[in-house]
Formats: structure tokens, sequence, C-alpha cells
């Protein structure tokens, strides 16, 4: 375990027990890493967050936020989240959303949210600047297991925004929200286009203004 310990890659999948999985996550070589599991193997990311995709990160946050407001839209976003299925898997999305309903079910004082308790939030999200091919491949394979509703991929390099609802066991895109019913997607690429740019708060009273009129 020691050597898998030392010797483990990061930003690619790595095959491991679950054991060895935790045994690797607690070492303090990884305490500001993220970390995923799923089917036997772990994926460790260790790439500093850069300007560019914390500054998306920021904007579509926020985007959420005033969207949600102006509709009356109950909702909790956590950031770099850690949702565990004891023994099976374990996802820490950049950001996630529990919505409606769902919106203040995870108690405070809680750590690793358990979702053998708990159900998975109803929106994930995912700022890829460098784990594009794995945030729509494998990433995506475990969100649709997972039964998480929606997951969108911000695409920092190429300002893209690509949405998929997960229906079916698998996924399909959509231009409109099904969760945030309303918001379309193109008015969230649009803003991240403008964010290159323009300051962020003009694109903020932008969004605003247009989340105002629909």
């Amino acid at each position: 375990m020691t050597n898998l310990q030392v010797k483990t890659p990061t930003d690619t999948w790595v095959s491991a027990t679950w054991d060895e999985y935790l045994q690797t996550i607690e070492n303090p070589i990884y305490s500001k890493a993220k970390s995923y599991y799923f089917q036997g193997k772990f994926r460790i990311e260790m790439s500093p967050v850069s300007h560019d995709h914390a500054s998306d990160n920021t904007l579509i946050s926020i985007a959420i936020g005033i969207f949600c407001s102006l509709k009356n839209i109950d909702n909790k976003g956590l950031t770099n989240c850690s949702y565990r299925k004891i023994g099976f898997q374990e996802v820490q999305p950049d950001i996630s959303y529990h919505i409606g309903d769902n919106a203040n079910i995870i108690p405070w004082g809680t750590s690793i949210v358990d979702l053998d308790t708990y159900p998975p939030p109803d929106l994930v999200i995912e700022i890829a600047n460098t784990s594009l091919s794995d945030d729509k491949g494998e990433k995506r394979l475990i969100y649709e297991d997972l039964k998480v509703k929606e997951y969108w991929i911000v695409d920092v390099k190429n300002v893209d925004l690509i949405a998929f609802t997960m229906v079916d066991g698998g996924s399909k895109r959509i231009t409109e929200s099904i969760v945030l019913p309303g918001l379309v997607i193109d008015v969230l690429k649009e803003a991240l286009q403008q964010s290159r740019s323009i300051n962020q708060n003009q694109v903020i009273a932008s969004l605003l203004s247009q989340f105002q009129e629909s």
C-alpha cells in the first residue's frame, strides 16, 4: 500500500480497491487534491486552480444564484463537496446543487455526504480546463450511475458549456435546464464569452437584466 501511495500518478485513473483508495487519499500530500472513485479505479486531481478555471467557476455560481433568487427556486450550492457511496463511489465536483425540496436536505455538521443516506445533487458542474476529455467521459458515466439529474461541463479553453440531462441510465444534450426551468444554456455560454473581454460586473449586470426579462 505504501508503494501505491508513493507512486500514484495524478490526473489519471488508477486501479485499486476501496480500502487502497481511502488509504491513498489520507496521505497528507493529497490534502488539497480532488478525488474520484468508480468501478475499482480512482483519480486524484492535483492541478492548481488557474485564473481562468476560478473565474468561470465564480461566474457560473453567481449566474445560478441570481437566476434562482429571481425565480424563487430553493437551492443550496456547494463548492468541491465530497459525495461518497461507501465501498463503491466518490466524487468531488467543482460545483453541485440540491434544488427544490432537496435544498436543505443535507444537515449542517455534515462532512462527506453519505449517498446511502442522502440523495445525490440535482445538478453537478465540472469546470474543465485540463480535464475536458475525462469530464466528458468517465465522470459523465459516474454521474449517470449516481442518478444525478443534470450535468454541466464548462469548457474553459473553448469558452463553451455542455449540458446533459440524465435519463434512462444514460445522458443526452439539452439546450435549456430542466432542474432550473427557464434557464437557457446559450445565455450562460454568452456570459462566459463576454467575460473574456469585459469586466465580470458588467457580465453579471447583463445576466441580471436578461433573467428579469425572461
